[in-house]
């Protein structure tokens, strides 16, 4: 299972949705367009679990909207980046540290690096031996691989509200005018570094 603790990932989800509306709203904007709206069970949960275990959830439809699966022109680029910085931006004030993170080191890279090192030594499937110049790559770039929780820990990096799935598809665009309405699919929302969207 991906995502093994749906309460807390749609707690991230309420949490930042009803912060982004409330921003927009303050500003006199469409709240009811500026971000995802959860709709609840009729018990009032924020999502239902079956009989079998699955998960299930319902978000409002946002009228006069499309998404997007490639990119057609510069625009699109701008667009893409309007979007994702906005959602920046909403966030900036929220405190990234309440989140759950619903992947656990999702963006960790000294772990990830880690993981290779282990995966490296095991050679479980006997395919090192085709790869010992990406190998020699990542053993080059170790210490690069901590540069992010470096400058965390130095306080020069700050935890961000992340989206950490930054596409063109996770965007809903006003199917008039093209431009941005609103991120959606957060279910990978969660305290990160604002590098790691932009980089995405």
């Amino acid at each position: 299972m991906i995502f093994p603790h749906p309460k807390e990932l749609m707690d991230n989800i309420i949490g930042v949705t009803e912060h982004i509306r409330n921003k927009v709203r303050l500003a006199g904007g469409d709240a009811s367009r500026a971000s995802l709206v959860v709709v609840p069970t009729q018990k009032g949960d924020l999502f239902f679990c079956d009989s079998t275990d699955h998960y299930w959830r319902m978000y409002e439809f946002t009228e006069r909207t499309i998404t997007r699966e490639t990119v057609e022109n510069s625009e699109d680029f701008y667009h893409c980046a309007e979007a994702f910085g906005t959602f920046q931006q909403q966030l900036a004030d929220y405190p990234a540290d309440k989140l759950y993170e619903s992947i656990a080191n999702f963006h960790n890279t000294p772990w990830r690096y880690e993981n290779l090192m282990k995966a490296i030594e095991k050679d479980s499937c006997g395919r090192l031996a085709e790869v010992t110049e990406e190998v020699q790559f990542a053993r080059d770039r170790e210490a690069f691989c901590k540069t992010f929780e470096n400058a965390r820990q130095a306080g020069k990096l700050p935890l961000r509200v992340t989206h950490n799935d930054t596409k063109l598809n996770n965007i809903l665009f006003d199917e008039q005018t093209g431009a941005p309405v609103c991120v959606i699919d957060l279910d990978t929302v969660m305290p990160g570094y604002s590098v790691n969207d932009f980089g995405d």
